[in-house]
């Protein structure tokens, strides 16, 4: 562990950020679940106070396994089953984005879990979408819906799921994920899909590398042709490292520092989910240091009970990051969003690169040292 750095939270606050990786019902708003959980007569969650109900949330998940991580979304599905509510989440998400200082923001879920109140596919995403267009508009913060299938169910579902994520391209959905338990449900078992989403010319992430080891993150690469992997922290195992170095790096870990591939890392999540035994012993210290494209992100706000304020604080505090540390960060993410090339220029050049400049002239920081800014990495 690095030692900790001085960079204060509330500037971490203001940093322009970019978020890749948050499911849209892991990130509601505790007042919301009451207020919804009313309107639709859904009588099973714990408490009727929003703090105490938070709280709730954040120690059922925090229980260091990923199945049970996961228990608390049979409550937010629950409620999220009307063109309303599914409309509210989407606007609350990126409110909440723009008080946290995030200008661009990728949301995942599953459509077909919303469905139990007759809703169909299309009217599910039609709402979620509509959400978020009006509120980005309000609050001019990029964004871009992700469809996410799942590993334990059939596969014929995910195919008709990767077919409705590539028929709303035009309308903000930008990519295609599987998500869920990975141990005993190996991505090349959805072969279709990912097949299906490639022959479109369409963006792919995949969960791998959370749940189970570089196998896991080797198939999601080179059978679902992901452009990006979901947690990813069990690349780790194809590094040796010692005394807290590395000393030698297996061929898939040099593959995707190689070709750049974009690790979504969820510093609490990770933690939460028994990805990693603790942000002591996490990898990122060490992906960073050897330049991998790793980008951070919340995974679920609400069961983690995190911001991306949190998560960079995080990094500061436990791995030493500097202020020219969070800009890389926020650019890595940038550049790997799912987004057309022009908007995430767009976002580097005309969100991200003039707000931290303008940052280090109030708190009188040092300009960056090196060419990142303006190069590839």
């Amino acid at each position: 562990m690095t030692a900790k750095t001085n960079i204060p939270r509330s500037l971490v606050q203001k940093v322009p950020k970019v978020l890749l990786h948050e499911h849209l019902d892991g990130g509601l708003r505790p007042a919301t679940v009451l207020e919804l959980a009313q309107e639709c007569g859904y009588e099973q969650l714990p408490c009727t106070d929003p703090e105490e109900l938070g709280r709730w949330f954040c120690a059922g998940a925090a229980r260091g396994s990923l199945a049970e991580y996961l228990e608390g979304f049979r409550h937010t599905i629950a409620i999220m089953q009307t063109s309303a509510a599914l409309e509210r989440v989407g606007y609350e998400f990126i409110e909440d984005m723009a008080a946290d200082s995030v200008v661009y923001a990728e949301v995942r879920f599953a459509p077909h879990f919303h469905t139990a109140e007759g809703l169909g596919l299309d009217g599910v995403m039609t709402a979620v979408l509509r959400g978020l267009r009006r509120a980005a508009a309000e609050f001019e913060v990029g964004y871009g819906l992700i469809v996410c299938a799942m590993r334990n169910e059939d596969a014929d579902l995910s195919l008709r799921l990767a077919e409705l994520a590539v028929s709303y391209r035009n309308q903000g959905c930008v990519g295609f994920d599987l998500a869920g338990e990975e141990a005993g449900h190996p991505a090349n078992h959805h072969l279709a899909a990912f097949q299906f989403a490639k022959r479109s010319n369409f963006s792919i992430t995949v969960h791998a590398g959370e749940s189970f080891g570089p196998e896991s993150i080797w198939q999601a690469l080179q059978y679902c042709g992901a452009h990006r992997i979901g947690h990813g922290v069990r690349l780790v195992e194809d590094i040796v490292i010692y005394d807290k170095k590395v000393v030698r790096v297996g061929e898939l870990a040099q593959y995707m520092l190689d070709h750049r591939i974009p690790i979504e890392i969820c510093l609490s999540s990770n933690v939460h989910t028994g990805a990693t035994e603790s942000l002591e012993s996490h990898p990122f210290p060490y992906f960073w240091a050897a330049d991998y494209r790793v980008t951070l992100s919340t995974d679920n706000r609400l069961m983690s009970g995190t911001t991306m304020t949190d998560e960079y604080q995080i990094a500061v505090e436990h791995y030493g990051l500097e202020f020219n540390d969070l800009e890389k960060l926020s650019i890595n993410a940038a550049k790997s969003s799912f987004a057309p090339y022009a908007e995430r220029v767009s976002t580097i050049f005309g969100r991200i690169k003039p707000r931290f400049a303008e940052l280090r002239r109030e708190h009188d920081l040092p300009q960056p040292r090196n060419s990142y800014w303006d190069g590839e990495s």
